[in-house]
């Protein structure tokens, strides 16, 4: 199946136990997840998660597919189910059914992050630091391309910054980036910017069809001096990504949420982005029975 070769390049670090339902011999709903000892997680290896289900299931069949999913974990010997539920602005349509469910099932809110998100049909002005970092940009000459690979940027832009500031790398390596954009050429996109023809900073895009979501955004040491990210993130608001709902800037969280970077969110919020909510879960299989009291 095709989302198991996609999800290949984790297998050395995640223990796969993804779920797939049907009914009556078609599959309506998919529960991307990882086992570690005896919990299952919404797949830690995927930006956002939950049980994704089909656009005709109604409240009944998505409680169904639930208590389904949990029976089958408590079967298995699994204790806890930890859920990540995916940002309402992914979804073309309503769907907050699994946020009602896991009310009936007193699931444990374990963690929440705060998403910086611009409403591209309503947005609010730029702030002035973030335009007058444009004109620094534009002063120093500074351009911006799309690139079809991603080799300057890992290697000169992303790896150093992330090792030198936080002594981290990129959840993806160079390796597994190159994987997706060839799964996915017109959904995974980098653009760069350069001085003088060298690369000073740049973005990796992954696009669905309503949202524009900002995964890697790194610059150089001038990146302040010369405005660049500030000119890229003004380039792909204004001009490549103008005809998107929304633009995800991504979490500024720490600490598991509970923290978040000021600086970094004050950035996001001068091109206008405000705060979208994700929330993490975490069930008792057991209580499985919980959902069997919802229709009177």
């Amino acid at each position: 199946m095709f989302y198991r070769d996609f999800m290949d390049y984790h297998k050395d670090r995640f223990k796969d136990h993804s779920l797939l339902l049907y009914k009556k011999e078609k599959l309506v709903a998919l529960f991307p997840a990882n086992q570690r000892d005896n919990r299952v997680y919404s797949h830690l290896g995927l930006t956002y998660g939950g049980l994704l289900f089909d656009e005709n299931l109604k409240l009944r069949d998505v409680a169904e597919c639930l208590k389904l999913v949990l029976e089958y974990l408590e079967e298995n010997n699994i204790e806890k189910l930890h859920i990540k539920l995916l940002p309402s602005m992914y979804s073309p349509f309503p769907t907050d059914e699994l946020q009602y469910l896991l009310f009936i099932l007193e699931a444990k809110l374990s963690r929440r992050d705060a998403l910086s998100v611009v409403n591209m049909k309503h947005r609010p002005k730029i702030s002035k630091d973030r335009i007058a970092g444009n004109k620094r940009a534009l002063k120093h000459g500074l351009v911006t391309k799309e690139e079809q690979t991603f080799e300057a940027f890992w290697n000169q832009i992303l790896i150093p910054n992330l090792r030198q500031k936080h002594e981290a790398t990129p959840v993806h390596t160079l390796a597994e980036i190159q994987l997706l954009k060839q799964h996915f050429p017109k959904n995974i996109r980098q653009f760069n910017v350069y001085k003088n023809d060298e690369i000073v900073a740049g973005t990796t895009i992954f696009e669905t069809e309503h949202v524009a979501h900002s995964q890697y955004i790194s610059g150089n040491e001038d990146k302040n001096s010369l405005g660049s990210l500030d000119f890229l993130h003004l380039h792909l608001l204004n001009d490549v990504f103008q005809d998107k709902m929304y633009f995800d800037f991504g979490i500024s969280n720490e600490n598991q949420g509970k923290n978040i970077n000021e600086g970094l969110h004050y950035w996001k919020e001068g091109f206008g982005a405000r705060t979208i909510t994700q929330d993490f879960y975490e069930i008792d299989v057991q209580k499985h029975h919980k959902l069997d009291t919802i229709f009177i």
